[in-house]
């Protein structure tokens, strides 16, 4: 009965750890295989999951990359390499282990289950992402749909409950249990569609206003962290948060983007001023489960229904080329198929030189380069944008 309780309260501290007081300390691990090409791609997967710590609030203690071709079926990182990273996680006093790849039930089930003798914890980048998101909803709607996002994850972890209610109570009390687990998942999951759907309706109903005004709308898409807010403030002359973090913004915003009136000499044609709508909406991210996606796809719908996407690019990244086919990844994966504006950002962090290189070797893309912050050719951009309307 002790051994029982002991284990009992090592479950109930793992299940509340994250919302312990203070500054969390995480070891992140990742595998990686030993092919040389394939890790010059890969290595910065570790670099951004120590991003998603420091969004999160956490700080990185401990990183480490396992050479290993494919994950372990039980561990994901190997049974002698995880009781290594349980020894140091016990020696620097780190609280939680947070693995990349999206884990299967199997094995967050058993690395949590060995955790549990350091009361630590373990989490994938799919559990850390939603936190996240959990920190940064506001709105009724947001809150939703992060509860949503996190039902689909959770379906395959009932694995970890149904092994416990076996040990405790045995087969006829387990399968009780988890078609009781089951249908209350199942009910809670339809009851916030439907929620949604009242969201999503009324967002109709502005789309259709917006339509009879002959409003345009733009809907701005980015990789994180490539300042796209700053070139929203820019554009629409209003504040939208800038933070240099991943996810800082979570919901989507409207903003007007007003283009004064215009004449041109050569055609003695008036242009009357014009407001455009500029939609600014949430994160893209590499290999983001097709699951999250689709329990924010009420949020995209006003943005799937644009007149015209600009993709804000990171221009002084030196990975801004696989970024750019995230991207296009998802926007193909949501069927946004708009004419679109690839603008080049930070390019006061470029040479001359480099600017020439990018516009050459991706000239198909019909590039715009700009500088939000030191507003370099905004007007061209916005030129662009109304002539594409």
């Amino acid at each position: 009965m002790g051994r029982q309780k002991s284990e009992r309260e090592l479950e109930q501290f793992q299940n509340k750890i994250e919302y312990a007081e203070g500054e969390l300390r995480v070891f992140i691990a990742d595998i990686l295989p030993a092919d040389f090409v394939i890790r010059t791609t890969m290595e910065d997967r570790i670099v951004e999951l120590e991003n998603l710590v420091n969004t999160y609030g956490w700080v990185v203690i401990v990183k480490h990359i396992q050479n290993k071709s494919t994950p372990d079926y039980n561990t994901f990182i190997g049974e002698w390499r995880l009781d290594e990273i349980i020894d140091q996680m016990e020696e620097e006093n780190a609280n939680i282990l947070v693995l990349w790849n999206a884990l299967k039930p199997r094995q967050i089930y058993t690395i949590n289950e060995k955790l549990k003798t350091i009361w630590a914890k373990a989490w994938d980048r799919i559990d850390l992402i939603l936190k996240i998101f959990e920190r940064n909803a506001f709105s009724k709607e947001a809150k939703l749909q992060i509860e949503l996002a996190a039902i689909k994850h959770m379906w395959p972890r009932i694995y970890d409950m149904w092994m416990e209610l076996w040990k405790q109570w045995g087969q006829w009390k387990w399968e009780t249990n988890t078609e009781i687990m089951k249908r209350h998942l199942t009910k809670r999951e339809t009851h916030i569609k439907d929620e949604l759907e009242k969201f999503a309706k009324v967002r109709a109903q502005h789309r259709q206003s917006r339509a009879k005004k002959w409003m345009k709308t733009i809907w701005i898409v980015w990789y994180t962290n490539a300042w796209k807010s700053t070139l929203t403030n820019v554009l629409t002359k209003k504040w939208v948060l800038q933070e240099d973090k991943l996810f800082a913004t979570l919901w989507t915003s409207v903003w007007k983007m007003f283009v004064p009136a215009t004449y041109e000499e050569d055609t003695g044609k008036y242009i009357p001023p014009k407001e455009v709508l500029v939609n600014d909406t949430i994160w893209f991210i590499r290999e983001l489960p097709p699951k999250l996606v689709d329990a924010f796809k009420s949020t995209l719908e006003d943005s799937i229904e644009s007149d015209l996407l600009l993709h804000v690019i990171d221009a002084s990244d030196p990975k801004f080329n696989l970024k750019i086919w995230v991207v296009d990844e998802i926007l193909e994966n949501i069927w946004a198929k708009q004419n679109r504006i690839n603008v080049f950002n930070k390019i006061d962090w470029l040479t001359k030189e480099k600017i020439e290189e990018i516009k050459k070797e991706y000239s198909d893309l019909s590039p715009i380069f700009v500088s939000a912050w030191d507003k370099i050719w905004i007007e061209e951009l916005k030129e662009k944008i109304i002539s594409n309307l």
